[in-house]
């Protein structure tokens, strides 16, 4: 907030509300979840109050100084961070289409404040790249930011590229919130999209989509595994496979017939680290 003390003071007030209001749950964000769930707590008023305000202060555009773009996007996180966890309680679809489009509209935002002809490259799970009209997640009313992208800028000018592997190991948490550990990956499911690549010689590959478009078997659906920030190995036959139409999900895909999991840097915690202003990541 240090940067809004500069600004007039609605903003300010408003931002100092909508800190207030969350911090109780700066610990524990799916806390506040719970709290709406309950009706015992609702930061709605607070969130929406900091963003009209913001856009206000910004004529309802992004800005293009780099300290008011970071202050305006504090201020989207907020109103849609509370949008997520009200949702969370109630649908799991329209919370996942909250946090993608919050994704896609950010991506939108940055290459605004860079200019026109500025370009991106976004790091994500399959799960949020792969184009979701082609998975059973278009059955759930579920969007992506590969689908986001692809609507928004044109099919020709977005390059998607998936990622997968047969078998080795990997970091991730048993549950959300839960800390990470190195997982085994097992091999793959019979008749999976990572089967049929390393039963095809069992060697790294990089495949364009429009190489492969005219393949029978692809042209229809295809288990595909996912593995997230959440990954449990003993569900490999019931939840992790995701139906996938490959060459129109992606535009290219890098196969690792073995993988093997990273090893994470220590970060030492030197204790005067700012609280979470707002329980949702930028």
């Amino acid at each position: 907030m240090p940067y809004l003390e500069g600004t007039n003071k609605e903003v300010l007030q408003a931002a100092q509300q909508a800190h207030r209001c969350f911090q109780p749950y700066t610990d524990d964000a799916q806390a506040y979840a719970m709290a709406v769930a309950r009706a015992s707590d609702n930061c709605r008023t607070e969130t929406n109050r900091l963003w009209r305000h913001m856009q206000e202060l910004t004529n309802n555009g992004v800005p293009q100084s780099e300290e008011l773009f970071v202050a305006q996007q504090h201020a989207l996180v907020a109103l849609n961070g509370e949008r997520y966890y009200r949702a969370m309680v109630s649908d799991n679809s329209d919370s996942w289409n909250i946090r993608d489009r919050h994704m896609a509209e950010t991506l939108d935002r940055l290459l605004q404040l860079h200019g026109s002809g500025s370009k991106a490259i976004i790091w994500e799970h399959n799960t949020h790249v792969g184009d979701a009209r082609y998975t059973d997640m278009a059955q759930r009313g579920e969007v992506n930011v590969g689908q986001l992208a692809r609507k928004a800028y044109g099919e020709e000018n977005v390059y998607i590229v998936g990622f997968g592997s047969y078998q080795g190991s990997v970091i991730a948490a048993s549950r959300w919130g839960a800390p990470i550990k190195k997982m085994p990956v097992p091999a793959a499911q019979e008749g999976s999209w990572e089967q049929l690549l390393h039963a095809d010689g069992g060697t790294d590959k990089l495949l364009f989509s429009k190489d492969i478009r005219d393949n029978k078997r692809l042209k229809r659906s295809i288990g595909h595994r996912a593995i997230g920030v959440v990954y449990n190995p003993s569900l490999e036959r019931f939840g992790n496979y995701v139906p996938s139409i490959i060459p129109q999900r992606y535009d290219a895909f890098m196969f690792f017939d073995q993988t093997e999991a990273l090893h994470p840097l220590d970060t030492p915690v030197k204790g005067n680290e700012p609280p979470d202003l707002y329980p949702f990541g930028t």
